[in-house]
């Protein structure tokens, strides 16, 4: 048996550039290369290889937030701080002593032994269960509200910001513990930074502030008849807050990104310089210690 020769030319199957081992005929609109299904990525016409749409992205501006933060889709630092906050809660009550021993708010420590990550630490500790009868109920309501603000800022100032923002909030309350209290726990200084942030950004875009107003009296009014409560960190995460987001807000248009980190820093030498350069003054009150 004989057979005839083909008169269709010996082609060979393209594949594709990043998988040899695919077949495929389809090509990237932009190099020409072959691109398999999973290299293939939507064009305005057709398809373009992960090369080619990275490369064209490197030109596109990147979208922004309303104050000059990347814009936020998804507020990972939100969930993030959430996640610390309740993993920090879990340790806590699983070794109890040890934990408050070594990483509460403490005026002395601080003042005296120089174990300053107290003025971070402290800020992402609760009142142990038991340790009081409004314990849990610490805990809820910071989580609370930083769940149902958190998100909002964020997308209004960008991951970065509102990191730098909550942090700020958590370290003005400490330093003012450190100022004028003794010890003390809880996310309080950060979520009252953050009321504070929420009224400074609706004024800034127009908004009705009235309804933050009512929430920031009520949260202060509770903290001085509820006992127990520390309203030095509230306050000085308030005031810390407030600052941080006005910089944020106000910061001119030119140069916008540079003067609010500049300003962020001055306010984190403040405190900083406020801890090195002050004694704890309710400490030296309480052992009679003076200068």
């Amino acid at each position: 048996m004989t057979t005839q020769p083909s008169n269709e030319p010996n082609t060979v199957v393209p594949t594709c550039y990043r998988h040899p081992g695919r077949e495929t005929y389809v090509r990237c609109q932009r190099c020409d290369r072959p691109i398999c299904p999973d290299c293939m990525r939507d064009a305005s016409v057709g398809f373009q290889c992960p090369e080619c749409v990275a490369e064209g992205s490197k030109g596109m501006r990147q979208a922004q937030s309303v104050f000059g933060g990347r814009a936020v889709t998804t507020p990972r630092v939100t969930w993030a701080l959430l996640i610390i906050n309740v993993l920090a809660y879990a340790v806590e009550t699983v070794n109890t002593n040890w934990v408050l021993a070594n990483f509460t708010m403490n005026a002395y420590e601080v003042g005296y032994h120089g174990e300053w990550w107290r003025l971070v630490t402290g800020a992402f500790l609760h009142q142990p269960l038991g340790g009081s009868s409004w314990a849990l109920t610490h805990i809820l309501f910071n989580m609370w509200a930083l769940y149902a603000i958190g998100p909002e800022l964020e997308r209004r100032l960008g991951s970065a910001r509102f990191l730098t923002l909550y942090l700020l909030a958590a370290l003005g309350g400490s330093v003012a513990i450190y100022l004028f209290g003794i010890a003390a726990v809880g996310a309080s200084g950060a979520i009252y930074g953050m009321f504070g942030a929420l009224f400074v950004l609706a004024k800034k875009l127009g908004y009705n502030a009235q309804g933050v107003l009512w929430l920031i009296g009520a949260n202060a009014l509770i903290t001085f008849v509820v006992p127990g409560i520390s309203w030095q960190g509230h306050l000085g995460g308030l005031i810390a807050g407030t600052l941080v987001a006005a910089i944020f807000a106000f910061a001119p248009a030119r140069n916008r990104s540079a003067i609010q980190w500049g300003g962020c820093a001055a306010v984190l030498i403040i405190l900083v310089g406020l801890v090195l350069g002050l004694p704890p003054f309710a400490v030296q009150a309480e052992l009679g210690v003076f200068g």
